[in-house]
């Protein structure tokens, strides 16, 4: 039998990726926080009824410069909206650059000063770090790591495990314009609009959305894996079935027709920059107004709806189609866009 090896399906967010985190990390080093599977572990603080929420991202993405966004937005970005998840205020991050020996300075200047303006939007602070340079050859440019922390009200008790039948589903924006502005990047494609990525701090929009509404039960972010992935696992944290409606999703005309044309499902492609929610149906049109208050919720819906599991299967995500049909709408297999975040 041939040595099993990591694979680029392994960082997908689909269910190879589930797959070694449930059977290589998990089984190593599994415990009841880590098992929880949301975005952001929530732990005690030092004093009585405070507590932290932290998380931890690397970011990989090629090219390194993208409109709408780098590398470095990316990484500031990504680390905010995983703590916020869990209805944290972030507070701090930490960061970590892999440098390739030979990478250009002016790059790296350029990359900081975004992580740095991408920080002051989000009310966040970098306050450590560390630098390691590799060989030539040997580390794509540039790899950076971020770690965030932030506090976290004694009321708010948010996660996946949360979610109940009859909650009503909300995504934040457009779906896919990271992706596949990465994509369009590597291959040279031309829009008749400029499509441009999501990246975006998203800590303010969540913070309004839990005035608004108290009874959010969980936020996710649909990055890796897109939005299929991130309801599966939400399905799969609270054991409900979930139903999305199409005609509801909002998604650009250039997104849909990109994934057309390259055989792509939309619903799973990657977004920096949107939100899921899930909220009980009486404050889900609270949450909806108070998403589009946001600068980058304009674009928000009600998609879809929790459901009751059926007690003969497991959790499942259907799609109501435009023309009326019900699909299965899977996980992520494999890699679609590798290198994407």
């Amino acid at each position: 039998m041939a040595t099993e090896t990591v694979m680029l399906g392994h960082g997908s967010g689909g269910t190879m990726m589930k797959r070694i985190i449930d059977e290589v990390f998990f089984a190593a080093y599994g415990n009841d926080d880590l098992l929880k599977g949301d975005d952001a572990a929530v732990l005690p603080a030092l004093e009585a009824g405070q507590r932290l929420a932290y998380s931890t991202d690397s970011f990989v993405v090629t090219p390194h410069f993208f409109p709408g966004g780098d590398i470095g937005r990316l990484a500031v970005c990504g680390t905010v909206n995983d703590v916020a998840t869990s209805g944290a205020t972030p507070l701090y991050l930490t960061c970590a650059f892999i440098l390739e020996e030979g990478f250009p300075l002016e790059d790296l200047r350029r990359i900081c000063a975004s992580m740095a303006s991408a920080a002051k939007e989000a009310g966040v602070r970098i306050v450590t770090g560390d630098t390691k340079v590799v060989n030539r050859g040997h580390g794509d440019g540039i790899f950076i790591n971020t770690s965030g922390v932030g506090t976290l009200a004694p009321s708010i008790n948010l996660g996946g495990a949360q979610c109940r039948p009859g909650d009503k589903v909300l995504v934040s924006g457009t779906l896919g314009d990271h992706g596949i502005t990465i994509m369009s990047c590597r291959e040279g494609l031309n829009f008749s609009t400029t499509l441009e990525s999501d990246a975006a701090p998203l800590n303010h929009l969540i913070a309004a959305v839990l005035e608004a509404a108290p009874a959010v039960r969980c936020f996710r972010d649909p990055t890796r894996g897109g939005l299929a992935s991130t309801l599966n696992e939400l399905a799969s944290q609270a054991s409900v079935d979930i139903t999305v409606e199409e005609d509801a999703v909002p998604v650009k005309s250039e997104v849909l027709g990109a994934c057309e044309m390259l055989g792509y499902d939309v619903f799973q492609v990657a977004n920096e920059g949107k939100m899921v929610c899930v909220v009980a149906p009486e404050q889900a049109q609270a949450a909806l107004a108070a998403m589009r208050r946001s600068p980058y919720g304009q674009d928000a819906a009600i998609i879809g709806e929790v459901t009751e599991m059926r007690a003969d299967r497991g959790p499942k995500v259907f799609l109501r189609t435009a023309f009326g049909s019900t699909r299965i709408l899977d996980m992520l297999v494999g890699e679609q866009l590798p290198r994407i975040c």
